[in-house]
């Protein structure tokens, strides 16, 4: 075997999360004689405990900080004379990455290349060991005996998996392309003490504990195999040391089980009948059958998996039975399709904050590295609802005028969360673009009823509360989808429902709180409430936009609407909180257009030979099940306010189909 590699100073990205701190935590105590800088943006899946075995440890530093940060990559590798690189730092959560797949592009893609491009730039790195997964394979067959090997064909079949599968071709690029001397791990699931209960393992042990259902996706026949956490830090401990440049390691075990034996376990470890609290629920637009790898390389290096399943499971659940806070309110984690904007943020905790502040040094001289004093700015706006569309917008909209800004982390339900982010960020107003529209649909809202009150009710409210003790005015993005045509206001009258008219459209219960929690916040003088209705963007490649959602369907109803533009609409909400207005805007634009309209403007300007067929609301009703809302808004209060804005056929030409004419003009 070759001279085993010894590093000097090693960067582990995402090390407050769950397999890299375990990594950083043998290293750091079995080689004293390496210094262990780890950065970590603390994200909602990271905890600054994870780490806490080692914090004192000389050889160990902790940064606080985000690998899509160039500045501070660089400056980090420059002043702590880095050599190595294990770069764990990823969203990983595939159940996320279907409702947030933007995120995931963004951390494991354009993060990665950050890292790389310091890497070359810097030319000092002499390993630089990139963590993907086995999902990158895509699905093995079921009856495959031999596991995918390291040169397998890559066929993701989920956002999570191709962003790694993405990053992984950065990595071999930057190997092949600088020289740069990388290596790649891709391993099978991990599970073990410390993992945040998104995943299935530590989300069964915690509902098992608290005697709730344990929900499985689609038939629960999936195949997985599971490695435990500190059989895995050994892995990353002999490719270290013993991996060879270029080349790409799977980290797996044979051992295979389905995720109801998986549960079947648990129920046993809790004496719990497996039948009656095993609950099956709707599946993942694409669940994998199975991954299987082939570990004979890694084995050649003297690796072996050491934990049996019983034992590595047992210990796990101990773990969780002693440590049942660990994470705090994790009840959006444990839901059976949790999405990131419904998880907390752990940076706010006194502990974390405490143990932030000795790393306040290099954050201050990063920041000096800029040579030119700080900008000062009449605004700074705390957004929430970063994962949503309209969240995901505002944010655009602010870096294109330069207003500084950033996402609020804590929950709409937490209000010390909320106080926290306020007091961390001091904004100059406040924007809540979160709340729970339904997955995909408002439908989801009918079987969901709590979770829709608890986002749209009871956080709206809170945060409303919390911003008027603070002083703040609240833009709250609401709905006008609380209306529906009737005797005083009929379809083609051109008579539009007024900001003071009282809702009268109970059809689905997602309008049933958008209009409980619109009353009471009538009450509060600090928030401007802004009616959207079946909003609309220039992006025709969002699923959300409605052109793009009647351009897809088999059939479409043919009634008049009011609706948003929100290329247009937008950037006047900000212009709306710059003005310190106050109540409630029908925000949409002037006049109706029907579905047939939009659908004539998609022929003209997108696509000459697209057909669509109409069907009548009762057929409709039969296809959905919450009835929906179709109404004319009157949006004279804000065209007075703004008297530049469009008619709604006028912006859509403007904003949208201009934008993506396909159709040469004649």
């Amino acid at each position: 075997m070759a001279t085993p590699y010894k590093p000097k100073n090693i960067l582990i990205t995402g090390a407050a999360g769950f397999i890299a701190s375990h990594v950083a935590i043998r290293i750091t105590k079995k080689y004293p004689d390496y210094k262990i800088v780890v950065l970590d943006k603390l994200d909602y899946c990271s905890n600054l405990k994870n780490l806490l075995p080692v914090s004192s440890s000389p050889n160990f530093k902790f940064v606080k900080g985000d690998i899509a940060s160039a500045d501070l990559v660089n400056f980090l590798l420059v002043t702590e004379n880095i050599d190595t690189i294990m770069h764990f730092a990823a969203q990983t959560h595939v159940d996320n990455s279907f409702g947030n797949s933007f995120e995931f592009t963004k951390n494991n893609i354009y993060g990665t290349h950050v890292l790389l491009e310091a890497c070359k730039i810097t030319g000092q790195i002499k390993r630089f060991i990139h963590v993907s997964t086995d999902e990158v394979y895509g699905e093995t067959d079921e009856d495959a005996v031999v596991g995918n090997k390291e040169a397998s064909q890559l066929l993701p079949t989920n956002p999570y998996a191709a962003t790694k599968a993405g990053a992984e071709m950065l990595v071999m690029a930057y190997g092949r392309s600088y020289g740069l001397p990388v290596i790649t791990t891709r391993g099978n699931n991990v599970y073990g003490p410390n993992q945040f209960p998104e995943k299935l393992i530590p989300k069964f042990i915690l509902l098992a504990m608290r005697g709730e259902p344990l929900p499985i996706h689609g038939d629960g026949t999936n195949v997985r195999s599971y490695l435990y956490c500190e059989d895995v830090a050994e892995a990353f401990e002999v490719i270290l040391h013993h991996g060879e440049v270029g080349h790409v390691y799977n980290i797996g075990t044979k051992r295979e089980r389905t995720v109801i034996d998986v549960a079947k376990d648990v129920c046993k470890l809790f004496n719990l009948e497996a039948d009656k609290v095993i609950m099956f629920v709707e599946n993942r637009p694409f669940n994998d059958q199975r991954y299987f790898l082939d570990d004979e390389k890694l084995k050649s290096l003297g690796w072996a998996e050491r934990t049996p399943w019983e034992e590595g499971l047992k210990k796990t659940m101990e773990w969780y039975v002693a440590n049942s806070d660990y994470w705090g309110d994790v009840s959006g984690a444990l839901l059976p399709h949790p999405r990131t904007l419904m998880m907390p943020g752990y940076e706010g905790s006194e502990e974390i904050k405490g143990r932030l502040s000795q790393f306040n040094n290099i954050q201050t001289k990063v920041a000096s590295t800029s040579g030119s004093a700080p900008e000062t700015h009449a605004f700074k706006f705390l957004i929430y609802g970063r994962t949503g569309w309209i969240g995901g917008l505002l944010g655009k909209i602010c870096e294109k005028q330069g207003i500084p800004y950033e996402y609020g982390k804590g929950r709409l339900q937490e209000r010390s969360s909320l106080i926290l982010d306020i007091q961390t960020i001091k904004p100059t107003h406040v924007f809540n673009a979160a709340g729970v529209t339904g997955r995909p649909n408002v439908d989801w809202c009918e079987s969901h009823k709590p979770d829709t009150i608890r986002t749209n009710v009871v956080g709206t409210l809170n945060l409303a509360d919390v911003c008027r003790e603070h002083g703040l005015l609240m833009m709250n993005y609401a709905t006008g989808c609380i209306f529906e045509y009737d005797a005083h206001h009929p379809e083609g009258s051109g008579i539009g429902f007024k900001e003071e008219d009282t809702p009268n459209f109970t059809g689905s219960f997602y309008s049933k709180t958008k209009a409980m929690v619109e009353e009471l916040l009538k009450e509060y003088e600090n928030v401007c409430t802004l009616r959207v209705r079946m909003p609309i963007s220039s992006d025709l490649s969002n699923p959300r936009n409605f052109v793009t959602k009647i351009s897809r369907y088999d059939k479409v109803v043919n009634i008049p609407n009011s609706m948003t533009i929100l290329d247009e609409l937008l950037p006047i909400s900000v212009e709306m909180a710059k003005r310190n207005l106050r109540g409630i805007y029908n925000f949409t634009n002037p006049g109706v257009v029907s579905h047939n309209e939009i659908l004539e403007m998609y022929k003209q300007y997108i696509e000459p030979s697209f057909k669509w067929t109409n069907f009548n609301l009762e057929e409709q009703a039969k296809v959905i099940i919450a009835p929906r809302s179709n109404n004319e808004m009157d949006a004279s209060k804000l065209k007075k306010e703004f008297p530049e804005l469009l008619s709604i056929k006028d912006s859509l030409i403007k904003y949208v189909f201009e934008p993506n004419r396909k159709v040469p003009l004649n």
